[in-house]
């Protein structure tokens, strides 16, 4: 799930591009004011000559030489923004123009000790990058919550998907300040990965990181990078995107063939994220017993005690929708 360099080279030459076309606007803006605010060329060219004239007192640490030269820039600044206001044009007509100001369209936040962290707007691309790789956008296409309908369910079946949509709506209102996992688990067809795409739909709205996996795509991508030496660091990367993301959504746990490895797979990211308090959905055709039996007390342990379980039960509503629009 991690970018791999095309992907990444292709992220920063949009901005190397986005900082190059910005660059030619601001330099057309200049030349546009030059030509039409008499004076204005003339006052932008002498502002050399300031700095300049303070330079002899300032090498030789004359006392308050720094103060008076950042009060005659400032004069020299207001000057020019006099002659562009009177001129019709905005004060900061000719300032930097940056699409992203956080991280001036690098990218990067910078930190002191040269350290470095990926801007919000980085953060956007990347994610959605991912979401197309995790398919996650198709699937919000048809499940979210505007197209939640109680018609397929009936006496218990409707209550507890009833109490099932409250729990998500609160989930979502809730998770900023809120640490929270669910747990649904159920006969086929009854909603549960329909409510966890009305969740990931919510949450993506507001910025947050989704990545989804089925469980026979979760557990087939982690076989196929550990077995493989060449992809460590690729492996690497998507332990990252596993553990750091706001949210992971796992689909259908027990449709994977299940063995010792993803046993002790499933465990670390469950741990880990409980861990880093970060959020995971997980649905299940399975029952609770089925759950312990296959994956172990461990894992039995840590759903049971850090999730929210909701049980759901009814009709194949997928199968009935099938009949109703044939």
């Amino acid at each position: 799930m991690a970018l791999n360099q095309l992907q990444y080279d292709t992220i920063m030459k949009n901005y190397q591009e986005t900082r190059e076309r910005n660059r030619r606007q601001q330099e057309r803006r200049l030349q546009e004011v030059y030509e039409r605010v008499d004076g204005y060329q003339e006052l932008d060219t002498s502002t050399g000559s300031i700095s300049a004239a303070f330079a002899e007192d300032l090498i030789a640490g004359v006392e308050g030489t720094r103060e008076r030269l950042h009060w005659a820039l400032e004069a020299h600044r207001k000057e020019k923004q006099a002659l562009l206001k009177a001129a019709g044009y905005p004060g900061d007509y000719l300032a930097p123009i940056y699409v992203c100001p956080d991280c001036q369209d690098t990218g990067y936040l910078p930190h002191d000790g040269g350290a470095k962290e990926k801007c919000h707007c980085f953060r956007r691309q990347e994610l959605s990058l991912l979401y197309q790789q995790s398919n996650i956008q198709n699937m919000l296409e048809k499940e979210n919550f505007r197209s939640l309908s109680y018609e397929y369910y009936q006496g218990d079946d409707l209550s507890r998907f009833k109490g099932a949509v409250e729990i998500c709506r609160n989930f979502v209102q809730n998770f900023k300040q809120d640490y929270h996992n669910l747990f649904f688990y159920g006969t086929v067809g009854t909603g549960k990965s329909f409510l966890s795409g009305c969740i990931a739909g919510e949450l993506l709205k507001n910025g947050h990181s989704v990545i989804y996996f089925s469980a026979v795509g979760l557990f087939d991508t982690l076989a196929r990078l550990t077995f493989d030496t060449r992809d460590k660091s690729e492996l690497s990367a998507l332990y990252e995107d596993l553990y750091g993301c706001d949210l992971i959504i796992i689909d259908d746990l027990g449709t994977e063939l299940t063995n010792s490895f993803v046993t002790s797979q499933l465990f670390s990211c469950l741990n880990e994220r409980h861990l880093r308090k970060k959020a995971t959905i997980i649905s299940t055709n399975l029952g609770l017993e089925e759950l312990r039996d296959r994956y172990s007390d461990r894992v039995f342990s840590r759903i049971t005690s850090n999730y929210q379980i909701c049980k759901l039960t009814g009709p194949d509503v997928r199968m009935m929708r099938k009949r109703k629009n044939n």
